[in-house]
Parts: C-alpha cells; sequence; structure tokens
C-alpha cells in the first residue's frame, strides 16, 4: 500500500469502552499502553497494531478481533 494511501480499517474502541463501561485511560492502564499511543489507535491514526496488542485489547475489553476492526467497504 503506498503511504499516501489512507487504510481503511476502522477501529470501535468508542463503542466497546462504552458498552463495558471503561475509559480510555482505564483501558491503557489495564493493556500496558501510553494513552498517548492508545489515543492514535482509537482515532484511526494507527498505521499498525502488534498482535500482543491486539490480544491485550480482546483480552481486556473480552471481545474478538472482529469485533474491534472492521474494514470500510471501498475503492482498491
Amino acid at each position: 500500500m503506498p503511504p499516501e494511501e489512507e487504510h481503511r480499517v476502522e477501529i470501535h474502541l468508542d463503542r466497546l469502552l462504552a458498552a463495558r463501561g471503561l475509559t480510555l485511560t482505564e483501558l491503557a492502564d489495564r493493556v500496558g499502553l501510553t494513552l498517548a499511543n492508545l489515543s492514535v489507535l482509537k482515532n484511526g491514526r494507527a498505521r499498525a497494531i502488534r498482535f500482543s496488542t491486539l490480544t491485550a485489547l480482546c483480552e481486556v475489553l473480552d471481545c474478538q478481533p472482529g469485533d474491534l476492526l472492521t474494514v470500510r467497504v471501498g475503492e482498491r
């Protein structure tokens, strides 16, 4: 994927946090990420995510990766 292209992956942290009654700060503490890095992910500015981070998020949020991430339909 060329660097100038935007990715179409959407992250649903807001929805999952609301459903679990957690704040972003609480999630960052439980997952072991900085609030700044988690905010980059939440706001869709991240270019990548480590499997270990994805696993930790899913464990804390009691969800599957497909609950957390979707790909927006669009042109290729």
